[in-house]
């Protein structure tokens, strides 16, 4: 069965930002792991550590849009496998609202943890 991609057409927007999102993904995670395992050698992977790290402003935005860009890639990757399974009509719709709000949820939650370990709030 051939994909159908009826919720973004190839080279459009959401198109371009699934994989913006995933470029953005791995070079964080791969800046991340380097990081942890050959410069630090994983010393300071506690509570009290990574706490001490929010308080930083770029690893703080680099987290929070870790997050938005986490969320964005992987909803909008469900919601396009749903599409190509055949999802169509009210349940399109239905199913994009609830991913909308959880993905909203997810973000404030996220955003609001970032904070406090940050202690900003």
């Amino acid at each position: 069965m051939a994909e159908r991609y009826s919720s973004f057409a190839p080279g459009g927007t959401a198109w371009l930002l699934q994989r913006v999102t995933a470029a953005f993904l791995v070079v964080v995670l791969a800046f991340h792991f380097f990081q942890l395992h050959f410069v630090n050698h994983a010393a300071d992977v506690t509570f009290l550590g990574t706490q001490a790290r929010m308080e930083n402003v770029g690893y703080f935005l680099t987290m929070v849009l870790f997050l938005i860009a986490g969320t964005f890639h992987g909803v909008n990757g469900v919601y396009n496998a749903l599409v190509n399974q055949g999802l169509e009509g009210t349940q399109k719709k239905i199913v994009l609202a609830v991913l909308t709000i959880a993905s909203v949820a997810l973000i404030v939650q996220g955003i609001w943890v970032a904070l406090a370990m940050a202690g900003m709030i």
